[in-house]
């Protein structure tokens, strides 16, 4: 167990907590480090006891295993704490992926971190890498929103506000609401590119590509395409800004005080997307009132 030193004498004793990656769907996508760790811990935190131990039978790990859901999750925080306090080394696992994308645990990381115990990572599979690498949209820069909402009008609302982002959209969806998700995309968005990834590392994976209406048609003509667990990735807005909102406003009015207006217009232009000219001109108007 070197992997359980620590070089601080005063924290010699305090167990580490460990954020374990598990896989997403094949269960072979997991690292020789986490199986190792996972038989080394002395407990294990998973979100479902039983959904895990198919993947603690495959790989033999007879760890003891502990519930830890969004329902619990507060409730545990002090039960691991004290196991932490004790020496004992505990790993933190989800259903699939990266435990806190999207699953409990940051509550708990948060806390423990507060506390001054060690948390290290045991990085591996998540669902929003992995349906990247393969979309063929931009991953210079992207932007993940979780889980949309489940009634139509908050999915408006999220699109709405998202629309003009430059980056790459990341969403997941539930079957039951990929369809409706992907005609309430249409028409905040339009004829956007988009990609749903569907069952990824599965045996039924999927990966389509175009508009939100043609890949609502092909779903509505197959069924099977409206099943399993989806990432839902949009390409960014290739339209630039053309008016000035309130942040940029605020940040135009601070950098003013420092800097004459076409230098300042200059640096905002970079991080706002809005047009050299359009921020220099507001930057006049200010000087004139």
């Amino acid at each position: 167990m070197a992997e359980f030193a620590q070089s601080d004498t005063a924290s010699a004793q305090l167990g580490i907590l460990y954020v374990v990656a598990t896989p997403i769907g094949n269960i072979e996508d997991i690292s020789a480090r986490a199986i190792r760790l996972l038989k080394e811990v002395d407990l294990i935190f998973a979100e479902d006891t039983r959904h895990s131990q198919r993947l603690m039978q495959h790989y033999a790990i007879d760890t003891q295993m502990m519930s830890l859901h969004e329902h619990n999750e507060v409730a545990r925080i002090e039960q691991i704490a004290g196991f932490l306090q004790q020496g004992k080394h505990i790993a933190l696992i989800s259903d699939a992926g990266t435990p806190l994308i999207s699953d409990p645990g940051f509550k708990l990381v948060r806390e423990i971190r507060k506390q001054g115990f060690r948390i290290s990572p045991v990085p591996g599979a998540s669902a929003i890498i992995t349906a990247l690498s393969v979309a063929g949209l931009a991953t210079d820069s992207f932007s993940f929103w979780g889980f949309l909402p489940a009634k139509s009008s908050g999915r408006k609302q999220v699109f709405s506000d998202v629309s003009q982002n430059r980056e790459t959209l990341v969403f997941y969806e539930s079957s039951h609401r990929i369809l409706d998700c992907l005609k309430d995309l249409s028409e905040i968005m339009g004829s956007r590119e988009l990609v749903i990834a569907r069952e990824l590392t599965k045996t039924f994976e999927t990966i389509l590509t175009g508009t939100a209406s043609s890949l609502a048609k092909r779903l509505e003509q197959d069924l099977d395409q409206q099943k399993g667990e989806f990432v839902l990735m949009v390409s960014g807005s290739d339209d630039k800004p053309t008016e000035m909102d309130s942040n940029t406003q605020t940040l135009m009015a601070a950098l003013l005080d420092e800097l004459p207006p076409n230098k300042a217009a200059k640096i905002v232009a970079k991080v706002s997307g809005l047009k050299k000219k359009v921020l220099y001109q507001w930057a006049l108007e200010q000087k004139e009132k």
